[in-house]
């Protein structure tokens, strides 16, 4: 029959609290011994010394084999709580934690990401341990973990969460300013509601609809930052009011999903005032699938408001730690009225002038070490696990930080 394996908690628990009772014993001990000595052998009831004992074999080995035991005992049950601690159950789940100045983020193995830790109730998880730039400490009180997230060096922990509920994650080791603001939770969730949860889909297909005007080559023509191309741009679209050439007719409409996709599918047919019939027909080339996708991204393109999602995801992932809202020098360049600007970098080696639109703040988002802004440091680590609604949600929000 196999032995059950211990949780965290159930590991460490019992030999805190039995070195805790041995040390409040041998206190409360001392104290007393100490407080009778003082009374019983002080200097006005007895100012010679009465004892002319030398010395005593039983009582010089007790006091050496006694404490020799209890320590060896704390050593052993210690021992044995790190190894539960460093075993991990053969069905635990696996998540990988990533830290950074000053955020963490946790990915699933089907890809799914959160700024929560979200794990199931009642089932082992281990969760990989990685950090981008400096030493962050991984420390989760409510389970007993505690592990340093090294940069370089795999390493991990693992937890069960007892009952449903939120349980507090902090970094354990000072890694910078910002560093009492790393903070997160995990979320313990009932098993069927943590499977639901998994493989919930991003709301709004997001990430999806702009892979598939990446896939057709729609953003050639089509901007996302209201910038003009040969297309309109795309920013903000869904509810405008366009004015459109139908053969020989002028009118207006307003851009809905029938609108969209008729423009998708025969663009010739509702030609937007000031540009030219140039666009091809997609008809028969996407599939119902990716219409959708498409459709909800430019539902909620350019719509989100500056203290939306974007400030919730730029506050989660620690970027305003570093980045300040009102114009103050923090460890980076400040986010009010960044976008657009002219900005000088070095890249490859080289200074030059970029301006800041939206492909360069996602450059900087994603692989910041390519272009490091003059007068400041290359210390910002890459954020490549953001979800593109997400990525999309920060450039917004840094838009409309004027």
């Amino acid at each position: 029959m196999q032995k059950e394996l211990l949780t965290t908690v159930q590991a460490v628990d019992p030999v805190f609290i039995a070195i805790f009772g041995v040390c409040l014993v041998m206190l409360v001990g001392v104290t007393a011994a100490t407080v009778i000595f003082v009374f019983r052998y002080r200097r006005s009831r007895a100012p010679e010394p009465t004892s002319q004992v030398e010395g005593s074999l039983w009582l010089e080995t007790l006091w050496t084999l006694l404490p020799t035991l209890i320590v060896l005992a704390m050593f052993y049950y210690g021992w044995a709580g790190y190894l539960t601690l460093r075993t991990v159950p053969a069905n635990a789940f696996p998540i990988t934690a990533t830290a950074r100045m000053w955020s963490w983020s946790f990915k699933y193995p089907n890809g799914k990401s959160s700024a929560k830790l979200v794990v199931p109730v009642g089932k082992p998880v281990k969760v990989a341990l990685v950090s981008k730039d400096v030493l962050h400490g991984f420390y989760l009180p409510a389970f007993r973990v505690k592990r340093d997230v090294v940069p370089g060096m795999q390493n991990y922990v693992w937890f069960v969460a007892a009952k449903e509920g939120s349980y507090d994650v902090f970094c354990s080791q000072y890694c910078g300013t910002s560093h009492s603001g790393m903070v997160t939770a995990v979320q313990a969730l009932p098993a069927q509601k943590f499977e639901a949860w998994l493989q919930e889909k991003e709301a709004g297909g997001g990430a999806a609809g702009r892979a598939v005007l990446e896939k057709y080559g729609c953003l050639g023509c089509h901007s996302l930052d209201g910038s003009r191309k040969i297309g309109p741009s795309l920013k903000g679209i869904w509810g405008r009011s366009v004015t459109v050439h139908s053969g020989n007719t002028e009118r207006a409409l307003i851009v809905d999903e029938a609108y969209l996709r008729h423009s998708i599918t025969e663009p010739a047919a509702d030609v937007v005032d000031g540009y030219k019939p140039v666009m091809p027909s997609f008809a028969g080339q996407l599939t119902e699938e990716e219409m959708r996708g498409v459709l909800a991204f430019l539902r909620t393109q350019g719509k989100e408001a500056p203290g939306g999602d974007g400030a919730k995801i730029a506050k989660e992932r620690g970027c305003l730690g570093c980045h300040s809202v009102d114009g103050s020098r923090l460890v980076g360049p400040s986010f009010k009225g960044l976008y657009g600007r002219e900005t000088r970098v070095s890249r490859n080696g080289k200074t030059v002038v970029v301006k800041a639109d939206e492909t360069y703040i996602r450059e900087s988002i994603l692989t910041p070490h390519a272009a490091v802004v003059e007068g400041y440091q290359p210390v910002m680590p890459d954020f490549d696990d953001l979800r593109e609604a997400e990525l999309g949600a920060l450039v917004r929000y840094i838009e409309g930080i004027k």
